[in-house]
């Protein structure tokens, strides 16, 4: 998935009309774009509107922390529920939990055992050093981290190249690989209409190990989208190198321009493929 496009639970015209945007993923949010006196309505209205869909469709909720996001949680599961986005994850003891109230609610939806899967959201100093414990948690597919939220608690206020969290950005890649998930998704950023800057944070980001970005605006899908489809040349590329190397019989070949090439470079051009959906 390239892009993940938030939508506000408590906004049900927007629901339907998100789908159509061009976003892989959705992610409805019932936590931070809810204010308090709303959350258990629009729970209510984000749970009929899932069981409108088809089973299988990409969607996310993000839920809140706490008794609030067991109720969320428990709300929300049914056949078209992709998975759950947890707010302000810290703990692998939250993750478990949340996983066995969903193990029973799967149960009496009608679903397989662990259909439904967690994306916890990275928001404290104490998530990010946990990060290698939450991504081999129960459940965990991948995770992503709330910069705005980590920045204010750490103090952090970023320069033009944000390196101010490039060891943070670091730690939760090298923690998804060790743990075997899907790469991180990369944060939203707020300025939505600055898409040139989009275009240059997501690349940053790319180059870094992050595959993929959560969007606030529609008008941010196509940048981010862009950056994370494999273009005609890499794909032609890609396909060479893989061609060549098993040519060789799994050994040691030369590319294109006659460089030695060994099956770590191999396994780049065929991430690169599965990114293009080439099998």
């Amino acid at each position: 998935m390239r892009s993940f496009l938030y939508v506000p639970g408590n906004r049900p015209p927007k629901l339907s009309s998100a789908l159509s945007r061009g976003a892989d993923a959705l992610i409805v949010d019932l936590e931070d774009a809810v204010p308090p006196a709303e959350k258990s309505s629009a729970r209510d209205d984000v749970a009929r509107w899932l069981r409108t869909l088809d089973a299988g469709s990409s969607v996310y909720v993000r839920i809140n922390p706490a008794e609030t996001g067991i109720a969320d949680a428990l709300a929300v599961v049914c056949p078209a529920l992709r998975g759950l986005m947890v707010a302000k994850a810290s703990t692998v003891a939250q993750l478990s939990e949340i996983s066995a109230c969903l193990d029973r609610a799967e149960v009496g939806a009608g679903l397989h055992r662990r259909s439904i899967d967690l994306i916890p959201l990275l928001e404290t100093a104490q998530a990010i050093l946990s990060a290698p414990a939450l991504a081999a948690a129960p459940r965990v597919s991948r995770l992503q981290i709330g910069e705005a939220d980590l920045a204010a608690e750490i103090g952090v206020t970023l320069g033009e190249d944000e390196r101010e969290l490039l060891h943070v950005r670091s730690m939760v890649v090298l923690a998804s690989s060790a743990a075997g998930i899907e790469p991180p998704a990369a944060a939203v950023t707020t300025d939505f209409r600055d898409l040139d800057r989009l275009r240059h944070t997501t690349l940053a980001l790319k180059r870094l190990g992050f595959r993929g970005r959560a969007c606030i605006h529609p008008a941010q899908i196509p940048v981010v989208n862009e950056v994370f489809t494999p273009s005609s040349s890499e794909l032609e590329a890609a396909r060479d190198l893989v061609s060549r190397f098993e040519a060789a019989g799994g050994g040691v070949c030369l590319d294109a321009n006659g460089r030695m090439v060994d099956l770590a470079v191999v396994r780049d051009a065929r991430r690169t493929l599965r990114d293009g959906g080439v099998s």
